[in-house]
């Protein structure tokens, strides 16, 4: 038998996708998103089907599987004093690379460290970094194993916490065992907005590539030392109505940043488990991060 086609965003009126973006950041709940995707089907059990085609599959879009004999991964707690007290993340290097690696922050979306994240963690691993993604929902147990409970979780995190949080996993990444002393940060959606803020608060962060997250507090821009890459989606008007002040501030500090914002594109767009994917963009984004990680991570600090 086939395998079933890959869905896409052109697949669903603009308007689900719309009712979608709200439903995945807690702006609608599901009875919102049913009774609005019900006008672009037949019926509540029409829409409860559109909404089941848009819910991610993480087993289709695996790419490194996590017993992957190319890498080591374990999960690792660190002390975090000013956040929850003890965080947790997924660590992941190359087994047989030898020499001092450019180590990657990874950060998650609304739904806490997933089997994507955790994948694309391996991918980054694969290209020759110690690559590590914190588990905001660790101080509340972890990531359920369920996209729906997850985001109910996250809205229960105490945010000032968990942002110390993920500054202490940076302060630990400068010093773990085989880095080279220099650090980049990657996130998307809720970690792009994490990326954001991160460089604000790192004076010796080297790079950045948030992906359609919030802009940073624009006060604390001109601390930003890191060089950044920008990516945005072209459909996304929530986040994007940040753009021009954030925008305006970096070049007000002087921060050297790429924007990089693929046409025709839908926030997530990066993300291969759902039908908002574009891996044309996709592709291009990915290879403009790891041009990025390369040109400023590779050589060791001095």
């Amino acid at each position: 038998m086939a395998d079933t086609p890959r869905r896409k965003a052109s697949d669903f009126d603009p308007e689900v996708m719309r009712l979608f973006d709200q439903y995945v950041h807690g702006i609608i709940d599901r009875r919102g998103f049913l009774s609005g995707a019900a006008r672009f089907a037949v019926g509540a059990a029409g829409a409860a089907g559109i909404l089941a085609a848009l819910a991610p599959n993480f087993a289709a879009a695996q790419q490194v599987k996590p017993d992957d004999k190319r890498l080591i991964a374990k999960y690792l707690e660190f002390p975090s004093p000013q956040g929850y007290g003890t965080a947790r993340g997924y660590l992941v290097r190359p087994a047989k690379k030898s020499g001092p690696l450019p180590v990657v922050l990874v950060v998650h979306e609304n739904r806490g460290l997933n089997p994507h994240i955790e994948d694309v963690t391996r991918r980054l691993a694969l290209e020759g970094y110690i690559a590590f993604a914190p588990d905001a929902l660790f101080p509340l147990g972890g990531y359920p194993g369920n996209e729906d409970a997850a985001r109910a979780e996250f809205a229960k995190l105490d945010q000032a916490k968990t942002r110390q949080d993920f500054i202490a996993a940076a302060k630990m990444l400068r010093t773990i065992e085989g880095g080279n002393g220099r650090l980049g940060v990657v996130g998307f959606c809720y970690g792009g907005g994490m990326s954001n803020f991160l460089a604000t608060q790192l004076p010796d962060l080297d790079a950045a590539a948030p992906f359609y997250g919030a802009p940073a507090p624009l006060e604390g821009v001109p601390n930003i030392k890191a060089r950044m890459l920008i990516v945005l989606a072209e459909n996304d008007e929530r986040v994007n109505a940040g753009w021009p002040s954030y925008e305006a501030a970096l070049k007000q500090a002087g921060v050297k940043y790429e924007l990089f914002q693929p046409p025709g594109t839908q926030h997530g767009f990066n993300n291969d488990t759902t039908p908002r994917y574009d891996e044309a963009a996709a592709r291009e984004a990915w290879k403009k991060t790891l041009a990025l990680f390369d040109e400023t991570l590779r050589k060791p600090a001095a």
